[in-house]
Order: structure tokens, then C-alpha cells, then sequence
């Protein structure tokens, strides 16, 4: 029996990467059985709302291991590498599975890219969500509208209500799936973890590649297999935090373990910032979606502080890294890597702050801009090492 437990277990992890190579396959599937595919950008899509009207989300990513080439038609090389990827990938065909597009206003970007996309595919269901870019009182009561705005226009496509029971039942199925992936990061938390960076972003890509239910059940397989493992990281010479922006491929994250660290928590876009916070449950529905999409997930393109009065510098770098600096301490992380995309103005401008409030708290950091490619990793592998030795 015991065999036969470990057997089962090993299959979870190796369902993982199987999604990975094959992220289409599920999602195929559910099409042929009359499901409807909406592919959506970024953390700040309610994919709520989604599941609730029996539509399946499926995040949107790029792809390093390929080269950009026929979406250089369309768009400037100063463009976002990972926006150009996505759409390049697009274009070759990789996202013909999808019934329909959501985009919420992230950044120019990806305001340029739903642009392109729309024009080129035409979906039979297109939404651009506005996000505010400051979360302030008068923004939460607009983006609360923008959400029932864009739950009327689900209903109209999927043809069926979304009552505020569904709409609570979708919350807490993705409540649990946030839940459980705080609970993969708790195995970050020994020395050594029990898992390694790499694997967990390939858990994570795996789960945003199913419906909701299906991820939670994966995800708690993959959290049995990996408490039962005996073969797990070794101790190396520190403890790494990863911060920045997008981060779809286990590759930067191998590299810098490759070096000599293990990379133990994260401040990235499919990582903490997807789910480290749950949606309150409330009398209205969406009063809970709004608190948590806005004012909850921390990210550069919202600006966090007192709008209207004075401020200390001090204050703001708290407001706006805090949590950083406490995903360190909480996963003894030694150091920092901010990992910035090329062109990512508005985590750019961050930069210099980010790196000023870690490093006055104790926490190196080695800040690297990235043009989303495998090719230049020679160059940010001797970095990398430099980094470590300087720290460990």
C-alpha cells in the first residue's frame, strides 16, 4: 500500500511537467466537451468572475525558449519583451485555443497589445478591464463599478447569470487555491526547503494552465509528494528572494540555484502578487473583489500613499516595500535579486527606491534587467556568482 501511495504521489509531480510542455492539452479537452477558454493577463484579472460563469481561465504567458520574430511586424523593439513574446507566440498559433481575451489596464503595453490583439484575432469575447492607478476612496468606487460592468458583459457572452451564491462559490474555490499555495511557500521555509524555485514556478504555471478545481486538487498532491520526499534541495550558500515582474519559465530561476543560491520566496507576478492575499467574504460580492484587486496586490503601476497630503519619504518606501522587506525576514532570505524587464517603465522607476529601502533593512540586492531570452544568461550567470560571493 505504501508503494502503491508513492506511486500516486510521484504522478502529481510528474502531471506538472507534463503541463508545462503541453500547457494546452486540459484546456483543449474542455473545449471539446463545449467549455469556453478566456485568456487573461496579469494578476489584476478577477478570474473570479470566470469561474463563476463556467468559463475557464487560462493566464496568458510568453515563451523565452523561442525567438521573436513574427511579431517584429507589429510591434517596436522597445516594446515590453514579454508583451512581444505573448503575441508572437500568438500569432504562430499558440493561443488559437482561446474563445476569448481579458486585459486589464496593467500598462501601456498591454494597452498596446490588447490593441493588437483584438485587431488581429477578432475573439468572440474581448474585455478591457480599467484599473485604476491609484487606490484611493473615489478609485475603489469606480473599479467596483468597472467590476459588475464586466460581470454584465460575462453574463451576456456565456449566456447565463452570475448570482452572488456562484459568485461566493467561485471565491472560496479560489480562496483554497491561494490558501494552497501559501502552503507550498510554507515548504520554502527550512533550511534547505523542501522544494526547489524552480519546481514552484512550474507548479504555479501548471495550476494557471486549469480550471480552479483542477489546480487545487494538483496542487494538493504536489504538496503531499513534496513533504514525503527525501531527495529534495540541498543547503547552499544563502537564501535568495526574487522580486520583480514577470517570471513564466523555470529557467532564470534554475540559474541563479545553479549558482550556489536557493531561492526561497518571491514578490513576482504569478507568484505572491497572484495569491498571497485572499478576497474578503462580504455582504456584497464584489466589495471583497474590489479590496483585494486593488488595493491588495502591490505592484508598481499602482501608486500606494497619501495622495493628497504630506508624506515622509520614509513612510512611502514603507507603504510601497514593506511586505518585501517581511517576505524576507519571514523565509530568512539573505538577498535580494530584483529582476526588472527591459522597457518595464514603471518598474524601472522603482529601482532605485526598491533597492535603497531592502538595502538600509539589511538586504543586498543585485538589480537585473532582463530582455526575456535564454540567450543572455552567460552574461547574468557570472553576475549572479559575483552577487553571491560578495554575500554569503
Amino acid at each position: 500500500m505504501a508503494e502503491d501511495k508513492q506511486v500516486q504521489l510521484k504522478g502529481r509531480l510528474e502531471e506538472v511537467k507534463e503541463l508545462c510542455q503541453n500547457r494546452d492539452r486540459r484546456v483543449k479537452e474542455l473545449k471539446g466537451e463545449g467549455r469556453k477558454v478566456i485568456g487573461y493577463f496579469c494578476c489584476y484579472a478577477p478570474i473570479e468572475i470566470l469561474t463563476a460563469a463556467n468559463l475557464v481561465p487560462y493566464r496568458i504567458f510568453g515563451n523565452i525558449r523561442d525567438s521573436i520574430t513574427v511579431a517584429d511586424t507589429y510591434m517596436e523593439p522597445t516594446f515590453c519583451p514579454y508583451t512581444r513574446s505573448c503575441f508572437d507566440v500568438a500569432m504562430k498559433g499558440g493561443y488559437d485555443v482561446l474563445d476569448g481575451y481579458l486585459s486589464p489596464d496593467s500598462c501601456d503595453n498591454i494597452q498596446s497589445l490588447y490593441r493588437l490583439w483584438t485587431y488581429n484575432f477578432k475573439p468572440a469575447y474581448d474585455y478591457w478591464l480599467s484599473v485604476p492607478h491609484i487606490a484611493d476612496p473615489a478609485s475603489v468606487r469606480f473599479f467596483k463599478g468597472e467590476l459588475v460592468n464586466f460581470k454584465n458583459s460575462i453574463e451576456e457572452f456565456a449566456g447565463s447569470k452570475i448570482s452572488d451564491q456562484k459568485l461566493n462559490q467561485a471565491i472560496q474555490l479560489h480562496n483554497q487555491n491561494r490558501a494552497l499555495s501559501r502552503a507550498l511557500y510554507e515548504l520554502r521555509k527550512p533550511d534547505p526547503p523542501l522544494v526547489y524555485g524552480s519546481e514552484v514556478t512550474q507548479i504555479l504555471v501548471a495550476c494557471m494552465s486549469l480550471p480552479v478545481a483542477e489546480a487545487n486538487d494538483l496542487l494538493q498532491g504536489v504538496i503531499a509528494e513534496l513533504r514525503e520526499c527525501n531527495d529534495g534541495p540541498q543547503e547552499k550558500l544563502t537564501r535568495l528572494l526574487i522580486s520583480g515582474n514577470e517570471i513564466d519559465d523555470p529557467a532564470f530561476v534554475n540559474l541563479v540555484e545553479e549558482c550556489g543560491a536557493n531561492v526561497v520566496t518571491d514578490d513576482l507576478c504569478i507568484g505572491t502578487k497572484f495569491f498571497w492575499h485572499d478576497v474578503e467574504t462580504t455582504e456584497d460580492p464584489f466589495d471583497g473583489l474590489t479590496t483585494r484587486y486593488l488595493e491588495k496586490i502591490m505592484c508598481a503601476r499602482t501608486y500606494r500613499g497619501d495622495v493628497w497630503g504630506p508624506e515622509t519619504r520614509q513612510a512611502n518606501l514603507e507603504e510601497r516595500f514593506g511586505h518585501v522587506r517581511d517576505f524576507a525576514r519571514d523565509f530568512n532570505a539573505k538577498g535580494a535579486i530584483l529582476y526588472v524587464l527591459k522597457y518595464c517603465d514603471p518598474q524601472e522607476w522603482d529601482a532605485p527606491d526598491f533597492k535603497d529601502y531592502l538595502e538600509q533593512a539589511g538586504l543586498p540586492v543585485l538589480h537585473i534587467e532582463h530582455d526575456y531570452t535564454l540567450g543572455s544568461f552567460a552574461a547574468l550567470r557570472t553576475r549572479i556568482q559575483a552577487f553571491l560571493e560578495m554575500i554569503s
